[in-house]
């Protein structure tokens, strides 16, 4: 016994060694945090003077890059990544506070993008529809605006698509989250639960599981995962299929979780704002065009960016709700505007094109 407590002791005293260490080293970070603080507040009375925006998207990609690729362990890339745009966030908010309008209500995967792509210190303000996040951009209540706008499941969100159409706003930055699809209950059971709700595409994501698993209870579709976890909190025979979020706000318990379908079910928001960020390196440019209905005109559309050798990852068509049969082709493609490459296929295209409206470039979520 008397061995063992010796040990103890001895234990204790390397662990206080090392938790010495530690305060002292977080004085030090504390300390220039504090500085980095300091001179971002300068920045913020520059940019005053020039009413300059408080964020550059293309900016902050850049130093989270420079810091991955400076990062020699044995933090992992993602914790860097992390942990920085968080001190980003505090430091831009000592400029001025930014007001991010997404898809309500709290707890929805749309709040969650808007923390994983500004970090926390925003004021993330939730509306009742897409339409809205958008009127609320163009009226300027808001900086910017986080929408859904395709899942690897589902395809793409009309509305979204739409919106992009007519709204002034411009794409200056993306999210790619993975979504992870829990059964949310007061009581952590099926017990007692007469229907479940989420958001249709919600539904479907998880069809397989629910029709194995809950086949005989009700589906009924609502605004917003978020919405249904709402629901869920304030009535014991409802059932929500949401995230964790929303579990943990609304305390809700899960009956399952992960019951999407497919294990690698992601979900791609966009970051509107009205800035248009510059080149970062590593960027994407997206665009909505329309060619005359006679042959080869979708053809004569894509062949710039062959010519060009430039790299589309998005073709998508739409209906241009005109009632004459027209269509709008929703393109992504890899490189900035600015780019040499990207900007002679652009001015191709304007020639074949009867529409075209470059929805903006931007940092690319996924870089490498």
């Amino acid at each position: 016994m008397g061995n063992s407590e010796k040990s103890d002791v001895d234990i204790n005293q390397e662990l206080l060694k090392f938790r010495d260490q530690i305060d002292a080293l977080d004085l030090q970070i504390l300390g220039l945090l504090n500085q980095r603080a300091r001179l971002a507040q300068d920045i913020g009375h520059v940019k005053a003077k020039t009413d300059a925006p408080v964020m550059r998207p293309e900016r902050e990609a850049q130093v989270l890059d420079k810091l991955t690729n400076a990062n020699q362990g044995p933090l992992s890339a993602p914790h860097v990544r992390t942990l920085f745009k968080e001190i980003m966030s505090a430091c831009r908010s000592l400029e001025r506070e930014v007001h991010v309008a997404f898809l309500g209500p709290l707890g929805t995967y749309s709040e969650q993008a808007v923390w994983s792509f500004f970090g926390h210190c925003v004021q993330a303000e939730p509306v009742e529809t897409i339409e809205e996040a958008f009127r609320q951009l163009d009226a300027e209540q808001v900086d910017f605006a986080v929408v859904p706008v395709e899942n690897s499941t589902e395809g793409s969100v009309a509305r979204t698509l739409d919106a992009l159409v007519d709204s002034h706003a411009s794409i200056c930055g993306e999210v790619q989250l993975p979504i992870h699809h829990q059964l949310l209950t007061q009581s952590g059971s099926l017990q007692g639960i007469q229907k479940i709700c989420a958001h249709p595409q919600a539904l479907a994501q998880c069809r397989n599981w629910l029709a194995q698993n809950a086949p005989q209870i009700q589906q009924e579709t609502v605004s917003s995962n978020g919405a249904a976890a709402k629901l869920a909190s304030e009535d014991p025979t409802v059932a929500a299929i949401a995230g964790q979020t929303a579990r943990e706000r609304y305390s809700l318990k899960a009956v399952q979780e992960h019951i999407q379908d497919d294990a690698n079910n992601t979900t791609r928001f966009l970051v509107l704002g009205k800035q248009q960020p510059g080149p970062s390196g590593i960027d994407k440019t997206s665009l909505v065009a329309s060619v005359p209905n006679q042959p080869g005109a979708v053809y004569k559309m894509l062949e710039p960016m062959n010519a060009q050798n430039v790299s589309m990852t998005r073709l998508e068509s739409r209906p241009a709700r005109t009632g004459r049969w027209e269509y709008y082709f929703f393109i992504d493609l890899q490189g900035h505007q600015q780019d040499a490459a990207v900007a002679r296929a652009l001015d191709d295209l304007r020639q074949s094109a009867s529409f075209l409206k470059v929805l903006g470039s931007y940092p690319a979520a996924q870089r490498t």
